[in-house]
């Protein structure tokens, strides 16, 4: 019986990484599912944008107020996880506080734990409010109804509760070695939950344990619940932020990627040299011809876009930025990239139950979740990418889109249609032939 706890929390332990790694497992072949892509270029300028933008938080205080508060929840939440390593060896062990030998600097540690839990407890208020009560616009946008609404307040509320269960623990930890209780060694400072200890004042020694091994029990179940519960939430981004940063787009600001194959195919037609009636060398039709021009579904898009899918915070900075989006149109960037993630969950959980194999549903990404209007509806202005504090790219996939339409489907607007229709036959987009041009000159 002495080793029953050390027993039970393995296998919870167990449990809960391997039910993290299977998730993992699962998140990275669903990535993998897209077309690859070379992002091997400038590593210097990705591991400086990694740095400075998701280790930084530079893009988010761009916007103060969330910015700073949002800082605060992330460096408490990373850094209070920390004494997670003390929990798990505790309770691999047996031991308690096993790191208090380290004397003033165990102090110095619990201490800023503590302030820095009470700081994430006011932010996630905050937080809160700014969803719930004052109703900030960008939250209130149709694509955060029902699950969407619901699983950021259900964030919140489990960080909350972490912190306090955090800090209940200590405060009858603190009170424990007040009474120089056995096993509770005399070790940590507690500016935060020395306020709170007096709540158990009245208590025995017996449900002081029980009060601290149950705030135990349930915080360090929490994070790993939390750890798993990530898969299936907009906060995937804690763990995507750094590779999706890393990968992001390093091209000059609004440079748009071409196809290969049509470059190849304008460079042919601009070139002078060359016999468009020689025969392709060998092997090129096959190198050049792509299976399909643009995308209609998750898996035509490149892994990179399908991270920036799982990254999105759902924060609507990228929707209130959108010149279409404020003038009424259908358009939401954060919506296209929340669309692309379910479509792609769609995706896997078709595989999955398929043995390994997708079995068509007769469903795709353009059409069933994003329709050919909100397409049209972008400017490619840029500004959805500038505003995303994860380096999202939400324009590669509207253009890749529009490719298909486009040039498997001919089915662009009638206005550009028209346009092509007289870069075509006037070399220019205006309804004018050459000859024809300078007339203007001559009109009074």
């Amino acid at each position: 019986m002495e080793y029953l706890p050390n027993i039970i929390f393995l296998l919870v332990l167990v449990a809960g990484v391997g039910f993290f790694a299977k998730n993992v497992k699962t998140l990275s072949r669903n990535i993998k599912l897209g077309r690859d892509v070379d992002v091997s270029d400038n590593k210097p300028l990705r591991w400086k944008n990694m740095a400075r933008i998701a280790l930084g938080q530079t893009k988010m205080v761009v916007r103060p107020i969330p910015g700073i508060l949002h800082i605060i929840v992330y460096v408490g939440f990373i850094i209070i996880n920390i004494e997670v390593l003390e929990i798990v060896i505790d309770g691999l062990l047996g031991t308690h506080r096993i790191f208090a030998p380290l004397g003033a600097v165990y102090d110095v540690l619990i201490g800023s734990f503590e302030i820095l839990a009470f700081l994430v407890i006011v932010s996630v208020v905050i937080f809160w409010i700014r969803r719930n009560v004052i109703r900030v616009k960008r939250f209130m946008n149709p694509e955060m109804k029902g699950w969407a609404k619901k699983d950021g307040n259900l964030i919140l509320y489990i960080e909350l509760v972490l912190m306090v269960l955090f800090l209940t623990m200590n405060a009858a930890d603190f009170q424990l070695q007040t009474i120089d209780a056995l096993h509770y060694v005399k070790a940590g400072s507690f500016p935060i939950s020395q306020f709170i200890a007096p709540i158990f004042g009245g208590m025995s020694e017996a449900s002081l344990i029980v009060v601290e091994r149950s705030a135990w029990w349930m915080h360090i179940t929490g994070i790993l619940l939390f750890l798993n519960y990530l898969y299936y939430s907009k906060h995937l981004h804690i763990l995507l932020a750094f590779p999706n940063t890393y990968y992001g787009k390093v091209q000059p600001k609004g440079q748009l990627d071409n196809l290969a194959a049509v470059t190849a195919e304008v460079k042919m037609m601009m070139d002078p040299d060359a016999d468009p009636f020689a025969a392709p060398a060998e092997g090129a039709e096959d190198a050049g011809e792509p299976d399909k021009f643009g995308a209609s579904d998750v898996t035509d898009l490149n892994w990179v876009q399908l991270l920036n899918s799982y990254t999105c915070t759902e924060c609507g900075r990228c929707t209130s930025e959108c010149p279409a989006n404020q003038t009424g149109k259908l358009l939401s960037p954060r919506k296209i990239m929340m669309d692309t993630r379910d479509r792609l969950h769609e995706v896997g959980e078709n595989i999955d139950k398929n043995k390994g194999e997708f079995v068509a549903d007769g469903k795709q990404l353009l059409g069933d979740y994003i329709t050919p209007e909100e397409l049209w509806a972008c400017t490619s202005c840029n500004a959805c990418t500038e505003a995303c504090p994860v380096s999202i790219d939400p324009l590669s996939i509207i253009m890749d889109m529009r490719r298909y339409l486009v040039m498997e489907q001919s089915a662009a607007p009638s206005d550009l249609n028209n346009m092509m229709g007289n870069i075509e036959n006037n070399g220019a987009p205006w309804p004018f032939n050459q000859m024809d041009r300078l007339n203007w000159k001559n009109e009074s």
